[in-house]
């Protein structure tokens, strides 16, 4: 009876194990965007008009797409005022209502 109930155990054990759940897999990245999707989004346009400089001007960016902080360009752009979670300026700072009053 012993061995019974040894062996009836080691099944359901094995059982669970075989069913467990597997780890996440990592997340995959984006697919990268081709150079005609690139090129019909004005992002890099909007970024520049927001900085200040002309729209024909190119804002310096890293290879990844981001802004390169080594330029006082993008240093000004980033330090205009305090940003929610999404982006977006918080009105809640002078610093954000200044910037909007002076856009109008």
């Amino acid at each position: 009876m012993k061995k019974f109930i040894a062996i009836l155990m080691l099944v359901c054990f094995s059982t669970t194990m075989i069913f467990a759940q597997t780890a996440k897999p990592a997340a995959k990245k984006p697919a990268t965007e081709t150079k005609a999707a690139k090129a019909a989004t004005p992002a890099k346009d909007a970024t520049a008009a927001a900085v200040g400089t002309p729209a024909k001007a190119a804002v310096p960016t890293k290879k990844d797409g981001t802004p390169d902080m080594r330029y006082k360009v993008n240093k000004d752009a980033a330090t205009a005022g305090p940003t929610k979670k999404d982006g977006t300026p918080d009105m809640r700072y002078k610093a954000n209502k200044d910037a909007a009053a002076k856009k109008k």
